[in-house]
């Protein structure tokens, strides 16, 4: 990786675009991911709104050789899941969708959680709860704040509630390259790590598990899945840090900021 970019105001607004154009993938996708339709119909779907629509790119694919537009991470799967035609999506499951956009040059990187007419109770509070962490990381983005800070309002959040943290992926910084400096993990001490800057965007993405935090990487050489088999959720956006606290540049028009 390279050193931790701070970005221009010029650089900030190429990002804020992506991040606007990769909000609106998500509002596209509330209306189409349905049960009764394939991991792979989504990333079809994806890809053609990216390209012909927003007249943007899907980053995700060609990069380290991945074939895709998209992840598509379903129940025990706790991230990098591969698109495939094979599982039809079905009324109990959990779905992560994690999407890269890169508009002007610069990227933005997000995902979503989504549950289905049957998940059950304890599915849906693992889905929540993942969110919730998540806002709780970002809270407490601001200048002269630490990575630390992030990372233990994410694990104490989470753990208070039963789960676990994913320790070996993390967010990361983003920018013209996907994967920037620094690394954002999920986990942490107050007042440790990195010292945050205005003008720094990463993205904060905690892998949540049901059960035990330990994980294993399928065949494929892609698909991370829990140990245990139980269930893993994730949510994903790309921050800006500002100079008074923080900017959500992938933010939904579905969500309320908190």
């Amino acid at each position: 990786m390279n050193k931790t970019v701070i970005k221009t105001e010029t650089e900030i607004n190429f990002m804020r675009e992506s991040g606007r154009l990769l909000s609106k993938v998500f509002a596209m996708l509330d209306d189409f991911i349905c049960e009764g339709i394939t991991t792979l119909d989504i990333d079809s779907k994806v890809e053609s709104y990216i390209v012909n629509e927003l007249k943007a790119r899907p980053a995700s694919k060609g990069q380290y050789g991945y074939q895709y537009s998209l992840n598509s991470s379903l129940n025990d799967v706790v991230c990098h899941g591969v698109p495939n035609d094979r599982h039809i999506l079905k009324a109990k499951d959990i779905l992560n969708i994690d999407i890269t956009l890169e508009k002007n040059g610069y990227i933005s990187d997000s995902s979503k959680m989504y549950t289905f007419s049957a998940t059950s109770a304890e599915a849906k509070r693992l889905v929540k709860t993942t969110y919730e962490a998540m806002w709780e990381g970002i809270k407490v983005v601001k200048p002269k704040a630490t990575l630390g800070d992030i990372g233990h309002a994410i694990q104490k959040h989470a753990e208070s509630a039963g789960y676990s943290i994913v320790r070996e992926y993390c967010g990361h910084g983003i920018g013209k390259e996907m994967h920037e400096e620094p690394q954002v993990l999920h986990y942490g001490k107050p007042h440790s790590g990195f010292v945050l800057e205005a003008g720094m965007t990463f993205t904060i993405e905690p892998m949540i598990n049901q059960g035990s935090k330990k994980i294993k990487t399928k065949k494929d050489g892609w698909t991370v899945v829990t140990r245990d088999k139980k269930l893993s959720a994730q949510w994903e956006h790309t921050i800006l840090v500002t100079q008074t606290g923080y900017e959500v540049l992938t933010l939904r028009e579905d969500e309320i900021l908190l």
